[in-house]
């Protein structure tokens, strides 16, 4: 007698779901299964592996290429504290760059880094992490759930910015720059972290692109002063991830839809917002808007033919939309593991194969394969 594997993502199949070449930007699809052990995957379009890496820890994330050709990888550190419940789901620590035969060339350790470690390709890091606020600090801090804080501690985050060398050449802290009641915690969150910083990148400008979850606000920090200079409109995003700028200065983000104001049915979608009037230009959901919903993570990357690669993170699903909408290519991550630390495993006991992020690169992004490596 045959059983039913109680793996509902595994059930519903793996790997190629879907390809049209004709539509389909031509290249090598990059993740990181975030229950691995640190396996890193570089796909072709039919869903091949094409080159692997094998890291010491975990994804602390995700992993992308450098323009040099190096990986560029976020790894979880082993034996850390747990600060709550969460960090141990979604802390780093390790900030590596590695050759494509798998050669650390370099490494940056933060145990308070988390979510992103955006690097600069220079060698330099910018990245997301927390430090602790206490007492009348903590307490100042608006919204959440009463009572929530990690042992009467809210921990808070902080931007740095370190050189090849490791040193610190720029820092922000949220402590300092956010207006407690204009960036409140929504009601339904934690106070254990504010605001929840998922993604921090430096704009073409020089200033700071970065994603506040737990407050819906995608926010654009000066360098030079640390002011918000920028934000959305309150309910443009919903509990959102990844802002990117595209070559005309919008911004393209995934828009998760937790919490989305109005609507009694949540969806996920992408938009473009254009940065001069803040209003949405462009936006993909699904048909069904309830058949693309990520209630946490996600990711979406512009490519050179006007596509828009989108990582629905959660169901480990990557896939490519057209301009029009039109989705011409689909895959599902079939490595499936558990979190090993026991914190996490109690939030999410189930096997899963879920990912931060996805990245497509051209054959010309990657001179190095099939070389020897």
């Amino acid at each position: 007698m045959s059983t039913v594997d109680q793996n509902t993502r595994r059930r519903r199949g793996t790997g190629l779901i879907a390809l049209d070449a004709d539509r389909a930007f031509d290249g090598y699809t990059l993740f990181a299964p975030l229950t691995g052990t640190g396996e890193v995957y570089l796909i072709d379009l039919h869903g091949t592996v094409v080159h692997r890496w094998k890291m010491p820890h975990r994804p602390g994330r995700h992993a992308r290429i450098l323009p040099n050709g190096n990986l560029a990888y976020n790894g979880t550190l082993p034996d850390q504290p747990t600060l709550f419940a969460m960090w141990d789901k979604y802390r780093g620590g390790s900030m590596a760059e590695v050759t494509p035969d798998g050669e650390i060339v370099r490494e940056h350790i933060d145990p308070m880094q988390h979510h992103d470690a955006h690097h600069l390709g220079d060698g330099g890091v910018i990245y997301a992490a927390l430090e602790p606020l206490r007492g009348a600090e903590a307490a100042a801090v608006r919204g959440g759930v009463p009572g929530s804080e990690a042992d009467g501690t809210v921990w808070a985050d902080t931007v740095k910015q370190v050189d090849a060398a490791g040193n610190l050449v720029w820092s922000w802290r949220v402590a300092d720059h956010l207006d407690r009641d204009e960036y409140a915690l929504h009601e339904a969150y934690s106070r254990e972290h504010w605001p929840l910083i998922n993604s921090v990148r430096p704009l073409a400008d020089g200033n700071i692109l970065a994603s506040l979850r737990s407050v819906s606000a995608v926010v654009v920090i000066s360098r030079e002063t640390g002011e918000i200079l920028w934000r959305t409109e309150p309910g443009v995003v919903s509990q959102q991830h990844c802002p990117t700028e595209l070559a005309d200065g919008n911004i393209l983000i995934f828009d998760n839809g937790v919490f989305r104001p109005h609507r009694d049915v949540p969806f996920s979608r992408v938009i473009e917002v254009e940065r001069s009037s803040g209003k949405v230009v462009w936006e993909y959901h699904d048909p069904s808007r309830e058949a693309f919903f990520a209630p946490f993570m996600g990711a979406a990357q512009r490519l050179p033919n006007g596509n828009t690669l989108v990582t629905d993170s959660p169901g480990g699903r990557i896939f490519e939309v057209t301009a029009e909408g039109y989705l011409c290519w689909e895959y599902v991550v079939p490595y499936f593991g558990g979190y090993r630390e026991a914190e996490v495993g109690r939030l999410f006991p189930a096997e899963g194969n879920a990912l931060f992020r996805a990245y497509r690169y051209s054959a010309a992004e990657l001179p190095w394969l099939g070389v020897g490596v």
